[in-house]
Formats: structure tokens, C-alpha cells, sequence
């Protein structure tokens, strides 16, 4: 990982994050305060960032690739609650506010280039500006939001529902995660998925 202010492409990060759904809200002062505090990092395909269980966490701005949260029971099945892509965030303030673990793990579905920096220096930046403590906490209901919708549609939509509900919210998206992770994302078999789509019926 590299400080921002010192990563040979600093300037076009710089400019990448300026699109994100949070810090698009800062102004020029804000932007030098946090540029300091932040670090570049790349991930591999199917690297953790975050653990389920985890104290220590950190907050996330997605400049390239696809994360997702899961939650696993002590048998290892595993759920997964939301993919997140370029301009989108990932988070673990909710557990942060809570003085909790981390309920659910974050990773990489694709390779990642993300900028963090710790909760504890997030949650102080926000402290100090609440226009943008107000903005990010509004994109957190959002985001909770989205994770709640996603568990009832579980439930109350049969495979073809499940899969059209999620080709109108996240269509950009769809060509991009592997099928297997969809499909489980969906509560459904690759099979069924692949059926799906070859049927036309979605």
C-alpha cells in the first residue's frame, strides 16, 4: 500500500475519486485534509480486505473492481449481502459505532484497486465536517437499505424474479461477476442461472 500523496499515479486516482458517491462531496480544503491519510491498495482476486469477526477495520473507496460482503455460520455456509463497484464504498462503520466485530467479511470478486484508511481516521475526518458526515451517513442507510431488500427478495421472489430484480438494479454489473458467485448471490445453482439465461426467460 502507498500513501496517495505519494503514488506515482496520485494525480489520476486523485481525479477517480473525485467520482465516488461520498467524496465527490468534499470541497478542495476537505480533499488536503483526507488526501493525507489515505493509501492506494491493489488487491488480488479473492483476497479478503475485511473478516468477519474482525476489530480492526477500515474504510474503503472502490477506484477499480468488484467487492463483496458475505457472512458465514460456523458450518461455512456462506451468504453473500452485496456486490460494490467503481465510485461505491464499503464499510464498517455500523460495527465501528456499535463497539461490535465486523459482522460479515469483505473481499475482492475481481482484482481491486481501493483507497482506505482507518475507521478511527474516517470517523475523525467526519467529526470535523459534518456536511459530509451526514452525506456518507446517508449512503450507509442506503447501502443497509439495498442489503435488507436483497434478503426479502430471497424470499419472496421465485429464481426468475430474483434474477430480473437484479439485472434492473445492477445490469452494469451482471457481465462482471463470475457466474458461480451470481448464482450464489441469488440462492441459486449455476445451473438454474445458466438455464435462465439460455431460455430467455429473464
Amino acid at each position: 500500500m502507498t500513501r496517495l500523496s505519494q503514488h506515482p499515479e496520485s494525480i489520476v486516482i486523485s481525479a477517480q475519486l473525485t467520482h465516488n458517491l461520498v467524496l465527490r462531496h468534499l470541497t478542495p480544503a476537505q480533499w488536503a485534509e483526507l488526501i493525507a491519510l489515505i493509501e492506494i491498495c491493489d488487491y488480488a482476486k479473492g483476497a479478503v480486505l475485511e473478516h468477519q469477526g474482525d476489530h480492526a477495520m477500515e474504510q474503503y473507496f472502490i477506484i477499480e473492481g468488484i467487492l463483496r460482503r458475505s457472512v458465514s455460520n460456523a458450518q461455512g455456509k456462506e451468504m453473500i449481502l452485496r456486490f460494490a463497484a467503481e465510485t461505491d464504498i464499503d464499510t464498517s462503520y455500523a460495527a465501528w459505532r456499535l463497539k461490535t466485530p465486523l459482522p460479515y467479511a469483505i473481499s475482492a470478486v475481481t482484482k481491486v484497486r481501493a483507497a482506505k484508511l482507518s475507521m478511527e481516521q474516517w470517523v475523525g475526518f467526519l467529526n470535523r465536517h459534518d456536511s459530509i458526515k451526514s452525506a456518507f451517513e446517508f449512503e450507509i442507510m442506503k447501502l443497509m437499505s439495498e442489503v435488507m431488500g436483497h434478503t426479502i427478495t430471497l424470499h419472496l421472489l421465485d429464481a426468475r424474479g430474483r434474477v430480473q430484480r437484479f439485472m434492473r438494479k445492477h445490469a452494469a454489473l451482471a457481465e462482471r461477476i463470475p457466474k458461480k458467485e451470481l448464482a450464489s448471490y441469488l440462492n441459486l445453482s449455476p445451473e438454474t442461472l445458466s438455464r435462465l439465461n439460455s431460455s430467455g426467460k429473464i
